[in-house]
């Protein structure tokens, strides 16, 4: 998909969250072993940078990169390529990053010198599954210096109660989503409104994602296998909201701000209007990916 830039691939599995890892499974199915950690090709690595026939930025100004999602950015193995990321990153101040990690005590010695009171194009996001890695992660990242913040409870695996940390003010965005693949287990509606109520309270941005393939809802256990519907059936909760306005101050290459005119106008499909996740995205890539969800 073209919202997504894995300059690594591979990871180590470090908490309960990652049991029923997509990527691992996903690298099982093609006969390869996910724990195998390596550098992606150079046409992978550089993909930011990437250009159309016509020497366009693939990557329009304004549209978000979601990083490392068959990895994580702040791996210890990946030490050695961060730097070249890093600079690729402060080559396009006129985009979002989007890095998630599941290791925030590992992210104040892994800065770019320059990093200053954080970059404007880039959201620092940690994982939190669970209550135990939410009160152990969440403290770690807003004790960092960076311009936006965020959270992910996903796969969201048990209760979890962020207002502690919402009240610093700092947090921007919280999403939220159920677990996929074999042995995925139950998210809780309970546990979903709980952290949508939290983050209203605030004015906090809450994506809810998907129900995942287990979803409980008053009582009740429904299995949702496809991932258009689990994404349809969040959406129609109604619980996902937009928070208070947080400014990216985009600029060119040579610093200059760019305006709203500067940055892409999204682009959407049908059904991205039943999308939950439609908050937060660049707009549809017409990429196909919404049909091959349907089962």
């Amino acid at each position: 998909m073209r919202d997504i830039w894995n300059p690594w691939h591979g990871c180590r599995k470090c908490s309960e969250g990652c049991r029923n890892c997509y990527m691992f499974y996903l690298d099982a199915r093609r006969k390869q072993d996910g724990s195998v950690i390596y550098r992606t090709g150079d046409s992978l690595f550089r993909y930011p940078l990437s250009r159309d026939r016509k020497g366009d930025y693939r990557i329009k100004p304004g549209e978000t990169l979601r990083v490392c999602l068959t990895s994580d950015f702040f791996l210890e193995e990946a030490d050695s390529w961060r730097g070249e990321a890093w600079q690729i990153i402060r080559s396009r101040p006129d985009v979002i990053f989007f890095l998630l990690t599941k290791r925030p005590e590992r992210i104040a010695g892994a800065l770019p010198r320059d990093w200053g009171h954080g970059w404007e194009n880039v959201m620092l996001n940690v994982s939190c599954e669970n209550q135990r890695r939410a009160d152990e992660r969440i403290p770690e990242l807003l004790s960092l210096p960076a311009r936006h913040l965020g959270v992910m409870c996903a796969p969201l695996i048990g209760s979890v109660s962020i207002a502690g940390y919402l009240a610093s003010g700092r947090i921007e965005q919280v999403l939220c989503d159920g677990e996929n693949y074999p042995g995925a287990r139950t998210c809780s509606w309970e546990w979903v409104k709980t952290l949508g109520e939290e983050c209203r309270k605030y004015e906090v941005t809450f994506i809810f994602c998907g129900t995942g393939a287990r979803f409980e809802k008053d009582g009740r256990l429904y299995r949702i296998d496809s991932r258009r519907i689990q994404t349809e059936q969040a959406f129609k909760s109604g619980i996902s909201f937009q928070g208070r306005h947080n400014e990216y101050r985009l600029t060119d290459t040579l610093g200059i701000p760019l305006s709203g005119r500067d940055l892409v106008k999204p682009e959407y499909e049908e059904p991205c209007e039943k999308c939950a996740r439609k908050i937060s995205c660049s707009g549809c890539s017409h990429c196909e990916h919404c049909a091959m969800q349907e089962n």
